[in-house]
C-alpha cells in the first residue's frame, strides 16, 4: 500500500510542485485512511466506494477532528483517487462529489501592543542566543513574515542600510520594510552574537542559526516563542503566526490599506487579508462613525 502512496506523492511533487509540508500531510492522511479501512492491496483499493469514503469522513467528525483537519483529509482523498482514475488503476472515481465540511473563518488571535512589547522585552540578556532571539522576534513582528521565511533567511536577504528584508516563498519573493527597533536588534545580533552561534560553521549564510551553528527548525522556534510568551505573562495561545496576525491587525487598526497589507503578508488573494477588517476592529469602527452619514 505504501508503494502506491509513494508513487502518488512523487507525481504530486514532479507535476504540481507541491510543498514538502503538503506531501507529508497527504501521506499521513492516506496512511491513516487505509489503516481505518484495513486495506493493503491494489485489488482491495478497486473495491472502495463513495459510501466508504463518506463513512471515513463521518468517522473523523465523530472522533472530534477539527473541520480544517477533515477538509484536508477530503482534499488528500480526492487528489489520490483522481490520480488512481487518471492512471486507469480504477475504472471510476468514487471521490467525485465528496464534500468537505464548511470551514468558518475565525478572527485570528492577536496580541495587544502592550503584550507585544512585553514579549519583545523578554530576551534582554547579552548572550549570543538572546541577542538572536531578540532580533528574530523583533523582525517577525516588524515584517509579519512566516516562520519558515524567518528561519530560512539568509544574510543577503536583509538590507540594513535601506531597512528591508526579502522574503522568499516557494514561487515568488517580496520586499517588506522594517523599522528602527528591528534594525537595532539585528545590528546588535550580527555584531555580537551571530559568529558565536555559528562556531566552526563560519561560512554559513544562514541569518539565524541554532545553537549548534546549523539551521533552526520550525519546532525550535515554536518552543522559543512559547517560552518567552510564558515569561511575558501571555496566557492566550501563542504561536509564530500570532505575531504575523498582530502585525497585520495593528497595521489595519492604524489606517493601513488592505492592498498594502496583502503585499507585505504575501497573500495571493485579498480575501485572505480581509479577515483583519472585522467589526471588532477599533480603527474600522472609528472610521465608520466619522464617515458614515447614518452612523
Amino acid at each position: 500500500m505504501q508503494n502506491i502512496i509513494e508513487e502518488f506523492i512523487l507525481q504530486l511533487h514532479t507535476k504540481k510542485d507541491t510543498s514538502s509540508n503538503t506531501e507529508i500531510s497527504y501521506k499521513r492522511d492516506l496512511t491513516k485512511f487505509f489503516e481505518y479501512l484495513n486495506i493493503g492491496s491494489i485489488e482491495e483499493i478497486k473495491n472502495i466506494t463513495k459510501h466508504d469514503l463518506e463513512g471515513y469522513i463521518k468517522h473523523l467528525s465523530d472522533i472530534g477532528r477539527a473541520t480544517t483537519t477533515i477538509s484536508r483529509n477530503v482534499a488528500s482523498i480526492k487528489a489520490f483517487f483522481a490520480y488512481l482514475y487518471d492512471e486507469e488503476i480504477m475504472k471510476s472515481n468514487p471521490s467525485v462529489g465528496l464534500k468537505a465540511p464548511k470551514i468558518i473563518k475565525k478572527v485570528p488571535e492577536i496580541l495587544t501592543v502592550s503584550q507585544v512589547d512585553a514579549l519583545l522585552e523578554q530576551p534582554s540578556k547579552n548572550s549570543p542566543k538572546e541577542l538572536r532571539d531578540k532580533a528574530m522576534l523583533e523582525l517577525l513582528y516588524a515584517t509579519g513574515m512566516r516562520v519558515t521565511e524567518l528561519i530560512t533567511l539568509k544574510m543577503d536577504d536583509v538590507n540594513l542600510a535601506q531597512e528591508y528584508v526579502v522574503c522568499h516563498d516557494r514561487k515568488k519573493e517580496r520586499i517588506v520594510p522594517f523599522g528602527s527597533d528591528a534594525k537595532k536588534a539585528l545590528v546588535r545580533y550580527i555584531t555580537d552574537g551571530r559568529e558565536y552561534l555559528l562556531g566552526d560553521n563560519e561560512d554559513s549564510v544562514i541569518m539565524f542559526p541554532n545553537c549548534q551553528g546549523g539551521a533552526m527548525s520550525r519546532q525550535g522556534f515554536w518552543k522559543l516563542i512559547k517560552t518567552y510568551g510564558k515569561k511575558a505573562g501571555i496566557e492566550t495561545e501563542l504561536t509564530p503566526h500570532t505575531l504575523r496576525h498582530s502585525f497585520a491587525s495593528h497595521l489595519v487598526e492604524n489606517g493601513a490599506d488592505l492592498k498594502s497589507v496583502q503585499e507585505m503578508l504575501g497573500h495571493s488573494d485579498i480575501s485572505t487579508t480581509q479577515i483583519y477588517m472585522t467589526s471588532g476592529n477599533k480603527r474600522v469602527r472609528e472610521v465608520y462613525a466619522k464617515a458614515h452619514p447614518k452612523a
